[in-house]
């Protein structure tokens, strides 16, 4: 089974092509940084459009890279939601079309879904059932996992997600866009103890987060004084160790709740090398494995949508309606095994 995944959620087009007997045989990501940069964040319209002048030519760069024509596709897996409705619709109505027209399945993926599930497409891959914490710039969730389609929500954000927190206190600190990565690699280079910050909602007892106090924190703290590119390092660093501590014990409190020994990381935070020592650190400790995508498999991509379209089909998915409906709002814990 061969299965054409497109990505178009947000600021990346990704294209990829899946086998079920040989695995991914190419992916390709487009990212819109540069277009979004001077206006530091995601300006939906222009996302849009560049989805559709990118969509087409990645699909042929796919299929000539993989060696295979869209007569040689059996199906096509698509992000129908959650995220940018003009961006969705891009992909919805590509994926809904190039289906129509060689009457194979078109399948409508759940992101978080993708995102979720894409730690199965490394060499080492979890089994079912496992914990995932899914942590993006939209989303920062605790999932007991039992197999496709069967998610149990433990808990989630209250307010701003952690990589949404990252890329807000990047701004608020002057660093350029997408300040996520960039907060990260300044906290490199500083040390903790110097500020003091809060662990919001560390000791709560469930497995919720929030982390817009914390971003406050950080504002009150450079209200205070003007900062040496020394202290703007420290503080980075100790942004980041608040939030990987608080990020690290929920997860490992899910993981004893769920009385299971695998801790699945996905979504753009997951490349934190900072949360992937320490939860790999805590693993350790107490006895359960963490698995992560591949580095390029972070970010949106169009390889866990191809890989989920592909597992849902062996699942007996069918088919969406082909109205190109797609789901800017779609809870992933509404989702069932044939969705």
């Amino acid at each position: 089974m061969r299965v054409l995944g497109i990505e178009s959620s947000c600021d990346e087009t990704g294209v990829a092509l899946y086998d079920s007997q040989v695995g991914l045989r190419a992916h390709v990501v487009h990212t819109q940084v540069d277009l979004h940069a001077e206006y530091g964040g995601v300006v939906p319209e222009l996302a849009s459009r560049d989805h559709i002048r990118r969509l087409l030519p990645l699909i042929r760069q796919v299929l000539r890279e993989s060696g295979a024509t869209l007569e040689d596709v059996d199906a096509i897996a698509y992000t129908a939601g959650p995220g940018l409705a003009g961006a969705l619709l891009v992909g919805a109505s590509v994926a809904e079309s190039l289906a129509a027209s060689r009457s194979i399945p078109a399948l409508p993926i759940h992101h978080l879904e993708g995102h979720l599930l894409s730690p199965m497409l490394s060499a080492d891959p979890p089994g079912f059932p496992f914990v995932a914490l899914l942590v993006s710039g939209g989303h920062t969730q605790l999932m007991r996992v039992g197999g496709v389609g069967d998610y149990e929500l433990l808990g989630e954000s209250l307010d701003d997600a952690a990589g949404e927190a990252f890329d807000k206190t990047a701004k608020l600190m002057g660093l350029g866009y997408p300040g996520g990565p960039q907060l990260s690699r300044l906290a490199e280079s500083g040390c903790t103890g110097r500020f003091k910050l809060p662990r919001p909602m560390l000791n709560s007892g469930d497995l919720s987060f929030s982390f817009s106090g914390l971003k406050t924190a950080v504002l009150v703290q450079m209200s205070e004084r003007v900062l040496s590119d020394a202290q703007r390092a420290d503080l980075a660093a100790e942004f980041q160790a608040a939030v990987v501590d608080v990020l690290v014990a929920k997860s490992v409190a899910a993981v004893a709740r769920c009385g299971l020994r695998q801790l699945v990381v996905a979504g753009g935070v997951g490349a934190n090398r900072e949360l992937r020592r320490q939860l790999d650190e805590a693993g350790r400790a107490r006895g359960f494995r963490v698995f992560y995508p591949e580095m390029a498999l972070c970010t949106d991509n169009g390889a866990m949508i191809a890989f989920a379209g592909a597992l849902r089909l062996a699942g007996g998915s069918h088919a969406g309606d082909g109205a190109f409906a797609v789901k800017p709002r779609w809870p992933l814990s509404s989702i069932t095994v044939t969705d």
